[in-house]
């Protein structure tokens, strides 16, 4: 009977921690590098490649960061995260889709730091929101995308836009969110040949505040 009961209790100690692993492998900070792997458990010393490689690994409110330059991909973020590059040049190139793809729900917050967005003009959006709370993109380049930032769907969300550079889209901040209310802020950032509006807003009760940017060439500033 007792050796009959241990190996019961070895058979459900080997379980829960077969249980446990996915939990204990997420890191509340991860890091990417341009000679990194995604195989590896995203630490310092042994960093993944791909920043969709580390999201996975990285616990909801952590951060992933760029530890030197390479191009990371693209990423779908479906929780509240932090993805910061400052300094260096942390490619995100894609072709005939989405750069990232923001779904975090309705309390999600991410912030997106010193990023380089590359669509090759056949890309849709550079960051595409679906949902969240907040969302901060700071110190980034967008470039030859369809559209550069867009909020569709029915999101609740704030969108912070600061020191960012757009060039060579249609439009640089697009918000046509359906029954909820999305609020733009763009700051001290660059529009430099919009196809259509360096930012465009369509259907109440959504909004846009702006203040310190520059806007280059004949494309209107704002449209409603």
């Amino acid at each position: 009977m007792k050796l009959f009961l241990a190996r019961i209790l070895v058979v459900l100690g080997a379980f829960v921690a077969f249980a446990a692993t996915p939990a204990m492998a997420q890191a509340t900070r991860t890091w990417v590098s341009g000679v990194g792997d995604d195989a590896n458990p995203c630490s310092r010393t042994a960093p993944c490649k791909t920043f969709a490689g580390a999201i996975s690994k990285t616990a909801s409110g952590g951060e992933i960061n760029a530890l030197d330059s390479g191009g990371f991909g693209a990423v779908t973020i479906t929780k509240s995260i932090t993805i910061r590059a400052v300094g260096l040049e942390a490619g995100i190139l894609t072709s005939g889709t989405n750069g990232i793809v923001i779904n975090a729900g309705a309390t999600g917050r991410v912030l997106l730091d010193g990023l380089d967005f590359e669509g090759l003009n056949t890309s849709l959006s550079a960051i595409s929101i679906l949902s969240g709370q907040v969302v901060d993109v700071r110190n980034t380049t967008i470039r030859n995308y369809t559209d550069g930032i867009t909020i569709s769907g029915t999101p609740n969300v704030r969108l912070t836009v600061d020191n960012t550079h757009f060039s060579n889209v249609l439009v640089g901040i697009k918000s046509t969110a359906t029954g909820g209310k999305a609020i733009v802020r763009a700051d001290n950032s660059i529009f430099v040949t919009m196809g259509t509006a360096a930012i465009l807003v369509d259907g109440a009760p959504n909004s846009a505040f702006i203040s310190g940017n520059s806007f280059w060439g004949r494309q209107k500033r704002c449209k409603y």
